[in-house]
């Protein structure tokens, strides 16, 4: 299939994965990507040791770096000197799109400003992803997900168990693969518009300003009610024992969300061998189901967590409430919904020797999941790159001799 961005071209000059996860974004859509990383040390992603994270699998695959990066390619090119600086530039007037995550300061520094690009190339789209902003007090400060996207915005306060001694940890790369669709989407938003009026746009993303978005409901909630009418569930105080949690007889967890009302109940109830709570009065309406919560949700506690998990997923296959199990990242990989729909796309290293999973990204075009490519190898395509700006293999090598590209 046709990618729907085919023949847009990206110019990316950033690390780490909050707007690299753009890029691969629009690599999964047909863009041709490139991506700048430094030409003696690369990107640090790809050497980062942090426990799990950075980890290698078969073939030395990184996931930590193949998420966010695949489908591109990869020129080596120190950017800091006159020689590579100029390089870049021209590859920035044969691209469409600018994409960096360099803080203000180096941007200065490194003459890559909106208005040095756009000396360079004035139809191109500058695309920026900040921690905090590109303006107000900490504009020029970095951060990383964690930070900005997890704790600045309210999250992990509003996601965490009020009564633990710690704050929740977030998961690697949390806010910065959000982060980076949004950056993406913004991106997709300004080609339309240089297409159909010839100006293009600055697009700004930032990790606080995505999880803002994403904490809207709450941020609306306290603004207009206050913090203190904000209410935070636990599983054994929630309005309806048709909205929780229950834990099956091997450990495991069903979460039950039937807000549909009308027939739910009873049918429910059939499915678990329960009919008598359908018939009892204290539960027969929503109305009685919320005076007695407390005493319907002991009933289920106990009925559920008499059977496993598998028994479970059998029974309430077939009824219309809405439920889930609470599944581990082995059993999505595997689960009939996500590969019926391609969410997780099949890839292969270079030498074909060995395949893994990758995400792709949520959005597909015309019913078909995109066809995922593997990560780059660091400075894979150094020679390609310029060689496509006209210069000549002996001047390459020259060039690589001094340092200037990898």
């Amino acid at each position: 299939m046709r990618g729907v961005m085919q023949g847009v071209k990206v110019l990316e000059v950033a690390t780490w994965t909050f707007v690299p996860a753009a890029g691969a974004v629009l690599a999964d859509w047909g863009a041709d990507v490139i991506k700048i990383e430094h030409a003696r040390s690369g990107d640090p992603q790809r050497t980062i040791s942090m426990g799990s994270v950075g980890a290698k699998g078969p073939g030395g695959v990184s996931f930590v770096f193949e998420q966010p990066n695949r489908g591109k390619r990869s020129i080596g090119l120190d950017i800091q000197g006159e020689e590579g600086r100029a390089l870049l530039l021209e590859l920035a007037a044969q691209c469409d799109v600018f994409l960096t995550n360099l803080l203000p300061d180096s941007l200065g520094r490194l003459r890559l400003t909106v208005e040095d690009v756009r000396a360079a190339n004035p139809d191109i789209i500058y695309a920026r992803g900040t921690g905090q902003g590109v303006r107000g007090p900490e504009a020029e400060r970095g951060g990383f997900d964690s930070t900005a996207y997890w704790a600045r915005s309210g999250m992990v306060h509003m996601i965490g168990d009020p009564s633990a001694e710690w704050p929740l940890m977030q998961r690697p790369a949390f806010g910065d693969i959000v982060g980076g669709f949004a950056i993406a989407g913004g991106i997709a938003a300004a080609l339309f518009q240089r297409a159909t009026t010839g100006e293009p746009s600055v697009v700004d993303v930032s990790l606080l300003g995505a999880a803002a978005w994403q904490m809207s409901p709450d941020l609306v909630a306290t603004g207009l009610l206050g913090e203190d009418k904000l209410i935070r569930f636990t599983a054994d105080d929630v309005p309806s024992p048709l909205a929780t949690y229950y834990r099956t007889s091997d450990g495991r967890f069903l979460l039950l969300m039937m807000l549909q009302g009308g027939g739910v109940w009873p049918e429910f109830c059939r499915a678990i061998d329960r009919p008598d709570l359908a018939e009892d009065p204290r539960f027969a309406t929503p109305a009685g189901r919320f005076e007695h919560v407390s005493t319907c949700i002991a009933e289920l506690r106990t009925t559920i967590g008499s059977r496993t998990l598998a028994d479970w997923r059998e029974r309430l296959a077939p009824i219309e409430g809405v439920w889930a199990a609470v599944q581990t990242p082995a059993e999505v990989l595997a689960d009939p919904q996500v590969q019926a729909n391609g969410y997780v796309r099949p890839v292969s290293t270079a030498d074909g020797a060995h395949t893994y999973s990758l995400v792709a990204n949520p959005v597909q075009f015309d019913e078909t999941p995109p066809e995922l490519v593997r990560a780059p190898d660091q400075w894979q395509h150094t020679d390609e790159v310029l060689a496509e700006l006209g210069i000549d293999p002996a001047r390459i090598a020259e060039l690589r001799a001094a340092s200037i590209v990898a």
